[in-house]
């Protein structure tokens, strides 16, 4: 522990206060990054450093003077913040709970994320239909539908890569989703 620091720390255990002030003065801003860096909040660093350094000045006489100060006052620091996120427990909800809702209660539906069966199939089968519909396009308006959205070339690439305008390009990837469009429609409802 430095010389300088030594003599605050046992001013502090003697009660001294403007000792005791020049400590939190030294550690004041190191303790509030480690705080906030922990609970990302202006207000409440500002909060839990008071608290640290409060927590700190009362247990000042149990502090080992054979250890760094720092070390001690940013443990204190640390746990603070544990306590303060112990405390502050999220409120939680039953999702089998009713709510009441002016004079009914209602039994709120939650959707389930995973997809059936069902719908994957139905995906399968839909994305099967599609790429037999872009088979049955001719080679110009596939070529240019596939770079553009199977391999997600940008208009510019597709020009450079078939050697073609890019009004060209422009116009056959817009004649080929009419084509895609007219014959799913019927299918794809």
């Amino acid at each position: 522990m430095k010389k300088n620091e030594s003599d605050l720390v046992k001013r502090a255990k003697q009660g001294d206060g403007k000792a005791y002030d020049e400590l939190n003065r030294l550690y004041k801003d190191a303790v509030y990054s480690i705080i906030y860096r922990m609970v990302h909040n202006r207000q409440e660093s500002e909060d839990l450093t008071q608290e640290a350094f409060i927590k700190a000045y009362n247990s000042i006489n149990s502090f080992n003077e054979e250890y760094a100060f720092s070390t001690w006052l940013f443990k204190i620091a640390t746990n603070n913040c544990i306590d303060f996120f112990r405390k502050r427990k999220l409120r939680t909800y039953s999702m089998e709970k009713t709510v009441k809702y002016k004079d009914d209660e209602i039994q709120i539906e939650y959707a389930d994320p995973n997809p059936t069966a069902e719908k994957e199939l139905l995906s399968s089968e839909k994305s099967r239909m599609i790429k037999h519909a872009i088979e049955k396009l001719p080679e110009k308006y596939k070529t240019a539908i596939v770079l553009r959205h199977h391999e997600e070339r940008s208009y510019e690439e597709i020009a450079e890569i078939l050697n073609l305008p890019l009004g060209t390009v422009k116009a056959r990837i817009f004649r080929a989703r009419e084509m895609l469009k007219k014959s799913l429609k019927d299918i794809l409802l």
